[in-house]
């Protein structure tokens, strides 16, 4: 049981709370050869898509195409869009849309995220929605793309050149690193980490104080 509530701590690393909950039920309620065929393919989705909450700002530059000037994290996910000195906060559904296309273009093999470097530089930089995609928000506003994007050493390479320079996206690095730790250390000294154990001895002493 230690085993498994260590398992559902590191879950705030990867997952939304869908993915808390489902390693609860599992870890409590699955038999351990079952709970062993699961393991494999669990670890493989804890590494494939970071899901965290952040605030992006994106750019649109002088050549048309986008960068990344500000990124940090937040409770709720928002991206910001600067055009013409004029910023907006793009709605659920341009967000929506910017995913589905992008991930048509990657389907295709037509995407800027999975070219080169020099391509990319070559053909223009990168779209609106490829910068989106190459942000820390994308875990959160396209999961199932990430999980398409996540091996491709070129999407890496265009990751880190998407940022308006290699300051802006070491800032952002370490801001996310600083609040995981945070995060993580918080959740391995919070007393709910023995709620389980809080709970059945709540009911064991009602039901003595029943029967005395």
């Amino acid at each position: 049981m230690n085993k498994h509530i260590r398992k559902i701590s590191n879950y705030t690393m990867v997952g939304g709370v869908g993915a808390m909950i489902m390693a609860t039920l599992q870890g409590c309620g699955d038999d351990p050869a079952t709970h062993q065929q699961q393991q494999p393919q669990q670890q493989a989705q804890e590494q494939s898509v970071v899901k965290e909450g952040a605030t992006v700002t994106i750019e649109k530059q002088a050549d048309g195409s986008y960068k990344i000037m500000d990124e940090v994290p937040s409770a709720k996910t928002r991206i910001i869009l600067v055009e013409d000195g004029k910023e907006r906060i793009l709605s659920q559904e341009e967000i929506d849309k910017l995913v589905k296309e992008e991930e048509a273009r990657v389907d295709a093999g037509t995407s800027n995220l999975t070219k080169p470097p020099e391509e990319v530089s070559q053909s223009g930089g990168m779209g609106l929605a490829g910068t989106l995609m190459a942000s820390m928000a994308a875990g959160m506003v396209g999961s199932m793309l990430m999980n398409k994007l996540m091996n491709n050493q070129n999407y890496q390479q265009n990751r880190r050149t998407s940022y308006k320079s290699p300051q802006t996206y070491s800032k952002s690095q370490n801001s996310f690193k600083k609040n995981a730790t945070s995060r993580s250390s918080s959740k391995s000294s919070s007393p709910k980490k023995s709620g389980f154990f809080s709970g059945k001895k709540s009911s064991s002493t009602r039901s003595s104080s029943f029967g005395g």
